[in-house]
């Protein structure tokens, strides 16, 4: 299991088939988010051809927003100080300074909710759901690759039983025939169930790498197991900001 879904690639937009009867990704579109953050002269330093990170992130208000822990940590966040990040929903774009304000989850991998300096005009409030998931569950996701939406179906799995992937709810989530669609900068990407309710965040894709002459071609699982490790949204219930 790799991390690094951070990037300023862009990928091409594509579309997925969801289900009838559930909740139509359009109506979610204000909930999701590109945020990136660019390095400045001193933090450069370290490494000087990164110039900054991107990951997705999603609102619980407007002023709070959840993403992974990873992309907190390689955005330099914290909760001691504001930084300036920016936010891009479809062709609105903005400049917001954020803090660290809380870590999720007892496992590797954590939630993190950050805390908006100043309310993010529009952002739509996402409701959480508790309940575990089932095998086989139909699943979606929206998530923004580069600074392009890109929308996921798919199924929850399983969850990990061992300890690479213990406290992660494993997912198969494709576009078409395209299973790397949650990858570089989808990381921090919600994941809703039939309702539109937040089940996961998008953490990893299992992928390997296949050297083929001059190039290196990225490679997904096979069909009909994981591609996509993400963090159970039930340890938002212990948020103490959480109405």
């Amino acid at each position: 299991m790799r991390r690094g879904l951070l990037s300023i690639v862009t990928l091409v937009v594509a579309s997925c088939r969801v289900e009838a009867g559930c909740t139509d990704p359009a109506s979610l579109n204000r909930s999701t988010v590109s945020i990136a953050r660019y390095f400045d002269d001193e933090e450069r330093k370290a490494q000087p051809d990164l110039l900054g990170v991107r990951g997705t992130g999603w609102f619980l208000s407007p002023t709070l927003m959840v993403t992974v822990e990873h992309v907190a940590s390689a955005m330099n966040l914290s909760d001691k100080g504001w930084k300036q990040i920016e936010i891009r929903a479809g062709g609105d774009k903005e400049s917001s300074a954020v803090r660290i304000r809380q870590l999720l989850g007892s496992h590797a991998e954590k939630i993190a909710v950050l805390e908006l300096e100043a309310a993010f005009s529009g952002a739509q409030r996402l409701a959480l759901r508790t309940e575990p998931l089932v095998p086989d569950e139909e699943l979606m996701s929206l998530a923004y690759p580069g600074e392009h939406l890109r929308i996921a179906g798919g199924r929850f799995v399983q969850y990990g039983e061992d300890e690479r992937s213990a406290g992660m709810a494993l997912l198969e989530m494709y576009d078409g025939d395209d299973r790397l669609v949650l990858d570089h900068g989808a990381s921090g990407a919600p994941v809703f169930d039939c309702k539109g309710r937040i089940v996961a965040v998008v953490s990893n894709v299992f992928a390997s790498t296949l050297q083929f002459m001059s190039r290196a071609i990225r490679i997904s699982t096979a069909w009909g197991s994981p591609n996509v490790a993400s963090v159970p949204a039930q340890v938002l219930k212990d948020f103490s900001g959480l109405e």
